[in-house]
């Protein structure tokens, strides 16, 4: 005789007979209004521009961006994140802070076509925006200056604002940012605007993609404001910063990667924790599946699954729209 027929109350095996009973005692679930899908939107394109790095991801016209914004309200999905992509960039990312700059352009068109039906959200960054591509002002030597940074992203903040954005992704890595974004948004009576801290971004090698995806400029890297991958108690000091400045919610970006420091921060925390599945995450599994190697939709599913198990309670991801419709 067996152990287990000796011990008849230890076979897990039971709970994984059937696709139903697999499904009853599962103890991670997704769901499609825990989404976010992040969306580029291009100035002066007539159609949408393929990204070649991540089959199925475009950059929008306006018109494509409503429909896709459209769908994704249609399939449950969450929220949306916003990227403008400008025709002219220059040393300050001027088209960042324009009233009439494609992302302020992008949240009208977003907020007019859906409203409140899911969550509309708009990267406050510079990096889509300047000639160098760094994510701040430059002083004198080409470093990027912190504070002079802070006064355009106060400024990115008032007119995100005024053009109906719910929440602003603070994805620079500015010492400070959380708190200087806050007061500009209070200081204009927009105290409903929440603000989504990019607490924990890691300097990643899994960003190539994206860059393309928003025409990016950099020359280098961003070592010196974005996080060091080998570190995680830097990633802690962060997170309580951000809080202490006032952050509705707070992301850890890439995600798989990083599952450890997710866990971390959401076991840390009361607020909500958004993870941000990145493009070379996302071109890793195309890639993989193109070739055969890989189930395509079971990888997806089971990459979702471990972010959701490790603590995001939302998850960006380009595949927001396609797996909320299976789901």
């Amino acid at each position: 005789m067996s152990r287990y027929g000796e011990f008849p109350g230890t076979r897990p095996r039971r709970l994984r007979t059937t696709p139903a009973m697999r499904r009853l005692v599962a103890e991670t679930r997704l769901n499609p209004a825990e989404f976010i899908l992040p969306l580029f939107v291009r100035e002066g394109i007539s159609d949408p521009v393929p990204v070649s790095s991540m089959p199925g991801v475009v950059q929008h016209t306006r018109d494509t961006l409503r429909k896709a914004v459209a769908e994704a309200a249609e399939a449950g999905v969450g929220g949306v994140m916003l990227f403008g992509v400008p025709e002219v960039k220059d040393a300050v990312g001027s088209s960042g802070t324009d009233p009439d700059g494609i992302l302020q352009v992008a949240i009208r068109d977003v907020v007019d076509e859906v409203g409140d039906a899911l969550v509309v959200m708009s990267d406050l960054c510079l990096d889509e925006f300047t000639d160098h591509g760094h994510c701040g002002v430059l002083d004198a030597e080409g470093r990027v200056d912190n504070d002079a940074t802070l006064e355009r992203y106060a400024e990115m903040a008032r007119v995100q604002a005024d053009a109906g954005v719910h929440v602003v992704g603070a994805s620079g890595m500015m010492d400070g940012q959380v708190g200087v974004i806050r007061d500009a948004l209070d200081e204009i009576g927009r105290q409903d605007v929440a603000i989504l801290g990019y607490t924990v971004k890691y300097a990643s090698a899994f960003y190539g993609p994206f860059r393309e995806a928003v025409n990016s400029s950099l020359k280098g890297d961003r070592k010196t404001y974005q996080q060091d991958p080998a570190n995680l108690r830097e990633s802690m000091r962060e997170l309580a910063l951000d809080l202490a400045e006032g952050a509705d919610m707070v992301m850890v970006k890439p995600a798989l990667p990083y599952l450890d420091v997710l866990t971390r921060v959401a076991d840390s925390v009361d607020v909500p924790v958004a993870a941000y599945q990145i493009s070379g995450e996302y071109a890793m599994v195309e890639a993989a599946a193109a070739n055969g190697w890989i189930d395509r939709e079971r990888t997806i599913l089971e990459t979702l699954t471990s972010i959701r198990r490790a603590g995001a309670n939302m998850i960006l991801t380009y595949w927001a729209t396609e797996v909320a419709q299976r789901l």
